[in-house]
């Protein structure tokens, strides 16, 4: 009985590491709760840019990885790309800004 105990113990202890292990993030994995994050920042830029009357008649594409936010696509001019930084920055979360946006 005391064999069986210390061999089931033994699983569940395997079993919490890999579950532990399973939400770790790596340097280019994110975990769980970052994931989440992220979603919610991309959420925030991507409605603050839809909200903007200057901004909304492009389409400006957003990513966010580990709190850094990836801006692309095509816009008329430098003013855009400055507000879109700005707008993207200004979210609570965002750790840097990579713009990616061209003037057509």
């Amino acid at each position: 009985m005391a064999k069986r105990l210390r061999i089931l113990s033994l699983l569940i202890s395997i079993g919490m590491i890999a579950v532990f292990l399973g939400c770790a993030s790596t340097p280019t994995h994110e975990g769980t709760g970052e994931y989440v994050d992220d979603s919610v920042i991309t959420t925030k830029v991507k409605t603050l840019l839809a909200a903007d009357d200057f901004l909304k008649s492009f389409k400006i594409s957003v990513e966010t990885f580990k709190g850094t936010v990836q801006l692309s696509g095509f816009v008329n001019s430098q003013q855009a790309i400055d507000k879109a930084v700005q707008i993207a920055h200004s979210v609570k979360g965002v750790t840097s800004v990579k713009n990616n946006l061209i003037v057509k």
